[in-house]
């Protein structure tokens, strides 16, 4: 039986993809992605969804029509945030055959077999997913990816008022240390040459007395992975502690931090659980203390209630403080969280233009720090596609051919378009 992975959003997800993929695998499912492009058509289409906006579930759901209508004879599945947490939209689609919400995503293979043999009753496979204890621990390694994402923690407790991520994914539950100890060796072992340890929210994980410090500090002395790597982290959640482990080369120098905002009002109107202090304190720790890292950071604009004075003195910050490159998200209403109930909503043409200040900035920054990294030497891993990445994130374009996964010193020649990097094998 064929089957194709269709996968939205987050790192969390592509985690969540490669356990499928796996497991499928596993239960005697083919895999058409590995297929070439004269092989069959899949049989089976798996949507795994992203929820994050409106949005998200729209495309989902267009995608799951043209599925549909492209061969009738498909069963298309759904599962993920979007099928937990806008399970009606999708019961509303003639072409979706099966909802698999994330608190039944470790079953999916069995619903599938079930449907095939006439033993499957309901469309709708749903329950509350805050009872959800396990994390279905085992993948994060795609065929589409040479790098492997290693999901440690899911859920989240914070309930941020513009999110709805707790509904999708739970509460805060994480892996235990040495299962993900054992993770990354049978990852490295498999030819692995990078692993991102990836969440909803890191920060929150726990292993008995263990946190997040602990976890890093045991995979870096207990494996010999070459490249380790953090995903999103946010201001107040980078210890003295945590950023000592940077002096260790294998954990690469780059940042992901989700800050949403620069104004203390904004913040607190969001939930978030710190100030514009801190979010100028843990930049310029970065700084201090690992010098030359990349960091990215989220940032909304335009969320309901921010004034043109608060949004000013968000962008002021952001000018004077040190970072690589801004992923700029316009807010949009998310239907079942807290900011939609809000009527205080800035102007759609106030929000498009805040958001276009803001990658302005991000662009002449890029562009800026780019340009700085000509003359160096880095070491870069080479992608499936072709790319190369360097330890502290910086994408590389080369008219040279290197082999697949394999780490190599690049000397940086120069900038393309896009802040991209150009560069060489020196020698």
């Amino acid at each position: 039986m064929n089957f194709r992975l269709h996968t939205y959003g987050c790192k969390v997800n592509t985690y969540d993809s490669g356990l499928l993929q796996a497991r499928l695998r596993r239960s005697g499912f083919k895999d058409a992605a590995a297929e070439t492009t004269a092989g069959p058509e899949p049989l089976v289409h798996i949507l795994n969804t992203c929820a994050v906006t409106k949005e998200a579930t729209r495309e989902a759901v267009k995608t799951a029509r043209r599925l549909k209508a492209k061969n009738p004879l498909a069963l298309v599945v759904v599962t993920g945030c979007a099928a937990q947490v806008d399970t009606e939209e999708f019961t509303h689609v003639p072409g979706v055959d099966l909802v698999v919400a994330n608190s039944h995503k470790g079953q999916l293979e069995q619903l599938i077999r079930d449907y095939y043999s006439g033993a499957l009753r309901d469309r709708v496979h749903k329950s509350n997913i805050f009872k959800k204890e396990d994390l279905e621990a085992g993948g994060g390694e795609e065929r589409e990816h040479t790098r492997a994402f290693l999901k440690i923690q899911d859920g989240c407790n914070s309930f941020c008022t513009f999110c709805v991520i707790p509904f999708a994914r739970g509460k805060s539950r994480s892996l235990g240390v040495r299962e993900i100890v054992a993770r990354v060796r049978e990852l490295e072992a498999s030819g692995v040459r990078e692993i991102v340890m990836t969440g909803v929210h890191i920060a929150d994980y726990r292993d008995g007395e263990n946190g997040l410090e602990d976890l890093v500090e045991q995979v870096l002395k207990q494996t010999t992975v070459p490249r380790l790597r953090l995903s999103s982290l946010e201001p107040g959640e980078l210890s003295p502690r945590l950023l000592e482990l940077y002096g260790d080369e294998r954990l690469c120098r780059h940042f992901h931090m989700s800050i949403q905002s620069a104004n203390s009002k904004v913040l607190f109107e969001m939930k978030r659980q710190y100030t514009a202090e801190a979010v100028e304190e843990s930049l310029l720790a970065i700084h201090q203390k690992v010098p030359g890292s990349y960091v990215g950071m989220d940032v909304i604009a335009g969320f309901p209630g921010e004034s043109d004075e608060e949004f000013l003195d968000s962008l002021e910050r952001l000018h004077r403080l040190p970072w690589t490159k801004l992923h700029v998200f316009p807010y949009s209403q998310r239907p079942g969280t807290f900011a939609a109930r809000r009527k205080d909503l800035v102007p759609p043409v106030s929000i498009k233009k805040r958001a276009q200040l803001l990658r302005e900035l991000s662009a002449s920054r890029l562009a800026e720090q780019a340009a700085a990294q000509v003359g160096s030497l880095k070491q870069a891993l080479s992608l499936r596609n072709g790319g190369l990445l360097t330890r502290d994130y910086w994408s590389v374009k080369s008219d040279q051919t290197y082999p697949m996964n394999k780490e190599l010193f690049i000397r940086i020649t120069g900038v393309g378009e896009g802040a991209q990097l150009l560069g060489q094998v020196p020698y």
